[in-house]
């Protein structure tokens, strides 16, 4: 078995490669077992639109029954409703196979049990009981339930747009497919939406709406009808992509200061969790307006845990992952995270809100692909070897270097063979200063890294 799938906050591998029969009964019965453990009887169980999930599905659940514990069925939707569905339903504990944004061949598990991510060492004690399989012995059943409509209820009764709204969406052929267009139409929004039929293959472009290339059908949408907004799902419509009116694509961190104002604005001293790849124009423009900005090491379920620690009103990550914790559950949904955008963007003088928005010279996410091992090795070389006088140095994720016209980042992704680094200055000529010093150290290293 290749324990590498186990990563810091979810299971993440090549499906019938990494993800064989006999590994996946056995993450099921692991997880039956910890739940027999913890005195409950059910989880929920969901899945993408992949063409590995329901044969995934059979093994997991087949797997989960043995040990005694029900399966409640939601069939296939979008991540953020199996979230949805630990708080609407009789069961706390929830899995669905997704592969979220991964290359079609891969897939995998976000698990939460009594409403709590699975991460880190909670994943590493699931990996420790696959390995012993010392399980549960039982007979559970499958049943299935429906919680569509009361999502889409909920997010309806949750959200107020002053004004009607001409939009486009991009399903990506994700999972969002199955009820972004009923959720915003609901709302009173002109929907018109893009790449809604669920298809495994992606065919029409990749579903991650953190890469500017997967956004143009979108963005030439916008432009071409004349629309108020544009809205992006990735593979399984936890992260968020957003263009605006006038074809500009707006990053997550800005879209979160976006949200910090409306948000301050009632909760002033209100904490927002970020984590370290966003801009300081964010952690700036929170304490412009009151709150308490907290920089966090990145991964959904480590942004989602802060909040909850720190109590804070909202959370997101440069990926596209969006936490409100005021009106909403706290956990990571673009499909309600777009309904809070259209109902910002639905007032009156709010209407040029996200082109007005702040604006640096900076990078998206650049990616180097190494070994999985590497990559770590790389990172605490980068430290040992760094040297900068009069800059800040934050080390809670990989290395984030401030100085005082800009930064830079490198860290170690944890869901794939790469280093990521951004960077962010006041000028074009600071941001190449900063990728330099990079490149110094990086290339003494190891000379055969990418181009950056």
């Amino acid at each position: 078995m290749n324990k590498d799938i186990f990563r810091a906050y979810d299971i993440r591998g090549i499906a019938e490669t990494d993800l064989t029969q006999e590994v996946v009964e056995d993450i099921g019965k692991a997880l039956g077992t910890i739940i027999i453990d913890q005195n409950h009887r059910d989880i929920i169980v969901a899945r993408d639109s992949r063409l590995s999930s329901p044969i995934l599905f059979a093994y997991l659940t087949k797997g989960i029954i043995s040990t005694g514990v029900n399966v409640i069925d939601i069939g296939i939707v979008p991540t953020p409703v199996l979230y949805f569905a630990t708080h609407e339903l009789t069961s706390s504990n929830g899995i669905v196979i997704t592969g979220s944004h991964n290359p079609k061949n891969y897939n995998g598990f976000k698990i939460v049990l009594n409403q709590k991510t699975l991460s880190q060492e909670r994943i590493k004690n699931l990996l420790d009981l696959v390995l012993k399989k010392e399980f549960s012995k039982g007979e559970g059943k499958i049943h299935q339930e429906e919680v569509l409509d009361s999502y889409s209820n909920q997010i309806n009764n949750n959200i107020d747009l002053k004004s009607a709204l001409n939009i486009a969406i991009d399903c990506g052929n994700g999972t969002a497919s199955v009820i972004a267009k009923e959720v915003y139409e609901k709302l009173g929004c002109n929907v018109i939406s893009l790449f809604d039929e669920l298809d495994g293959n992606f065919p029409n472009h990749h579903p991650d709406p953190s890469k500017e290339e997967n956004m143009q059908d979108l963005k030439n949408t916008v432009i071409e009808n004349n629309l108020d907004l544009g809205i992006a799902f990735d593979g399984d419509a936890d992260r968020l992509g957003i263009v605006t009116k006038n074809g500009s694509i707006i990053d997550a961190d800005i879209q979160m200061l976006a949200f910090a104002k409306e948000i301050l604005k009632l909760n002033p001293g209100g904490k927002i969790v970020f984590d370290v790849k966003c801009s300081k124009n964010l952690s700036d423009g929170i304490e412009d307006l009151g709150g308490v900005p907290l920089m966090n090491a990145t991964g959904h379920s480590l942004i989602k845990k802060r909040i909850h620690e720190e109590r804070a009103l909202l959370g997101g990550e440069m990926s596209g992952h969006i936490f409100f914790n005021d009106r909403w559950p706290g956990f990571d949904d673009a499909i309600y995270a777009g309904a809070r955008m259209l109902e910002l963007v639905s007032e009156a003088h709010n209407v040029d809100l996200l082109d007005s928005l702040p604006k640096t010279c900076s990078t998206p996410e650049i990616n180097i692909t190494v070994g999985d091992k590497e990559k770590f090795k790389i990172v605490e070389e980068f430290k040992k070897n760094m040297k900068f006088k009069e800059a800040k140095i934050i080390d809670i994720d990989g290395v984030r270097i401030e100085f005082q016209y800009g930064w830079g980042l490198l860290r170690a992704s944890n869901t794939s063979p790469v280093l990521v680094l951004r960077f962010e200055a006041n000028s074009e000529n600071h941001l190449e200063e900063i990728k330099e010093k990079f490149r110094k150290i990086l290339y003494s290293i190891d000379p055969s890294l990418g181009e950056f």
